[in-house]
C-alpha cells in the first residue's frame, strides 16, 4: 500500500511540475485561448495547401504560397522584435489577432460564395504572413510578461509547444473531415470564428502597469543594430540560429509537398492528407511534453543537435515509405525531432538572452524559423516540379543531418560562453562543464 501511494505521489509530483506554468492565471488564460484558435489555424493551413492544389494541380504554386505566408518574416520580425522591446505587448498582441482574424474571414466569404482565385489566396497568405511576422517575436517576448515566477519560463516555453501540437492533432484531421464533406470554405470560417478565443483571453487577462517596455531614444535603426550586433557577437546564439535556419531551409518545407505524397505517391484523398499532417503532431507534442517534464536547461545543449539529426533522418524515411502506415509511423519520430529541436532552442535563446534584448533575440528566432521557410519552400516546390518529391525530401533530410553534426562537433567550445550566463543567472547554482 505504502509503495503505491509513494508511486501516486511520484506521479503527482510530476503533473505539477510538467504543467507547473498553468499557475499562473495569464498564461493559463493564454494557453486555453490559443489551443482553440490554434486548432482552426491548423485546418486552415491544411485547407489552403488542398485549396492551391486543387484549383492548380502545380507543386510549384503550392511553393510559392508557401514563400509568400513566410516572406514577411525574413523582411518585417528583425523590426518587430525592436518594437517588441519598446511597446506595449499586450495591444500589439491584440492587434495582431484581429488582423489574423480578418484575413481568415474574408479567405471563408471568398471560398464559400466561389470567387476564389489562385491570386486571392496568394495575396491572404502574404497578409496572414505580415501579422505572424509580428506574432512570434512579440507573442515570445510575452510570455514573460505572463508569468509570476520567471523560473517558469522554460516550462511554459515547453507548454506553449505542446499545446500548438496538440491542436495539430485535431485540426488537420477535422479539416480532412469537413473539405471532403463541405469544402475548404468551411475550415477557413472555423478558424476566423476561432480567434473570438484568444481575444476574450487577451481582455480577461490582469496584466502589472509596469509590463510596457521603456521607449528608448535610439531609432529603430539603431536598437536593429545593437540586436544584430548581440546576435551575431555571442557564439551559441549565433551557432542555435544557424542550426535553426538550416533546418528550415532544407527540412521544414517537407509540409508543403504533403499533397503531393497524400495524393500521388500515397494514392489518397484529403483524409490521407489530415492524417499525414496529425502524425508529426503527435511525435512533436510528445516531444513537448518530454521537454515539460524536465526540471531545469542542463543538457538542451546536446539535445539540440541529436533532435535535428532525428529530423533528418525521419525525412530521409518518409520520402523512401510507399505505405500509409508506415509513412505515419516514421512522421511520428520526425515532428519529435523537429519540435524538440525547435522548442529546445527557443528555450536556451531566451534563457541565455539578455532581459532587455529578448524581443530582438526572437525577433531573429523568428527569420531563422519563419524567414528562411519561404525560400525553402519555394525551392522545395522547384526541386519536386523536376526530379519529385519523395528526392527532394530525401535530399533536405541528409542536409539536416550534416548541419547537426557540424553543431555537435562545436558544443564543448559553446559551453564556455553559455555556463558564465546560467550561474550568472541563478538559473542553476552549479553546472558541471559538459551539462549544458
Amino acid at each position: 500500500m505504502s509503495d503505491t501511494s509513494a508511486g501516486t505521489g511520484r506521479l503527482l509530483a510530476g503533473l505539477r511540475r510538467t504543467f507547473r506554468s498553468l499557475r499562473h492565471r495569464n498564461f493559463r488564460l493564454f494557453f486555453i485561448g490559443q489551443t482553440i484558435s490554434l486548432i482552426g489555424t491548423w485546418m486552415q493551413q491544411v485547407a489552403m495547401s488542398w485549396l492551391v492544389y486543387r484549383l492548380t494541380d502545380s507543386a510549384f504554386l503550392l511553393g510559392a504560397v508557401s514563400f509568400l505566408g513566410f516572406f514577411p518574416s525574413l523582411v518585417i520580425a528583425p523590426f518587430a522584435g525592436v518594437l517588441a522591446d519598446r511597446w506595449n505587448r499586450y495591444r500589439l498582441m491584440y492587434a495582431i489577432q484581429v488582423t489574423a482574424m480578418l484575413q481568415a474571414l474574408t479567405l471563408a466569404a471568398l471560398v464559400l460564395t466561389g470567387t476564389v482565385a489562385v491570386w486571392h489566396v496568394m495575396m491572404l497568405s502574404s497578409l496572414l504572413g505580415l501579422a505572424n511576422a509580428f506574432d512570434i517575436p512579440v507573442r515570445q517576448a510575452f510570455m514573460s510578461d505572463m508569468l509570476n515566477d520567471k523560473d517558469d519560463l522554460s516550462n511554459a516555453i515547453a507548454l506553449n509547444s505542446s499545446m500548438v501540437n496538440s491542436s495539430r492533432l485535431i485540426g488537420p484531421s477535422l479539416a480532412g473531415i469537413l473539405i471532403a464533406a463541405f469544402g475548404e470554405g468551411i475550415c477557413f470560417l472555423a478558424n476566423g470564428l476561432s480567434y473570438i478565443a484568444v481575444l476574450a483571453a487577451l481582455l480577461a487577462m490582469r496584466l502589472p502597469v509596469t509590463m510596457t517596455p521603456k521607449r528608448e531614444r535610439e531609432t529603430v535603426w539603431d536598437g536593429l543594430r545593437e540586436g544584430a550586433r548581440y546576435v551575431y557577437g555571442f557564439p551559441p546564439i549565433r551557432s542555435i540560429l544557424l542550426l535553426l535556419s538550416l533546418v528550415s531551409l532544407v527540412g521544414l518545407p517537407y509540409t508543403v509537398l504533403m499533397p503531393i505524397f497524400a495524393k500521388d505517391i500515397l494514392g489518397g484523398g484529403p483524409h490521407t492528407l489530415g492524417f499525414l499532417m496529425s502524425a508529426p503532431g503527435i511525435g512533436a507534442l510528445t516531444g513537448a511534453i518530454f521537454l515539460a517534464a524536465r526540471k531545469n536547461v542542463r543538457g538542451l545543449g546536446r539535445i539540440i543537435p541529436l533532435s535535428a539529426a532525428i529530423f533528418g533522418s525521419g525525412l530521409i524515411l518518409f520520402s523512401l515509405s510507399r505505405m500509409f502506415w508506415l509513412s505515419l509511423v516514421i512522421l511520428f519520430f520526425t515532428g519529435f525531432g523537429m519540435i524538440v529541436q525547435m522548442a529546445a532552442s527557443n528555450t536556451m535563446l531566451q534563457t541565455i538572452s539578455d532581459d532587455d534584448k529578448r524581443g530582438r533575440v526572437m525577433s531573429f528566432y523568428t527569420v531563422a524559423f519563419r524567414g528562411i521557410l519561404p525560400f525553402g519552400s519555394l525551392m522545395a516546390g522547384t526541386m519536386a516540379s523536376s526530379m519529385g518529391a519523395p528526392y527532394t525530401v530525401g535530399i533536405g533530410g541528409a542536409f539536416c543531418i550534416i548541419g547537426a553534426a557540424l553543431f555537435a562537433r562545436q558544443l564543448p567550445a559553446l559551453r564556455k560562453y553559455i555556463r558564465p550566463v546560467y550561474l550568472k543567472k541563478g538559473i542553476i547554482s552549479e553546472l558541471p562543464t559538459n551539462g549544458s
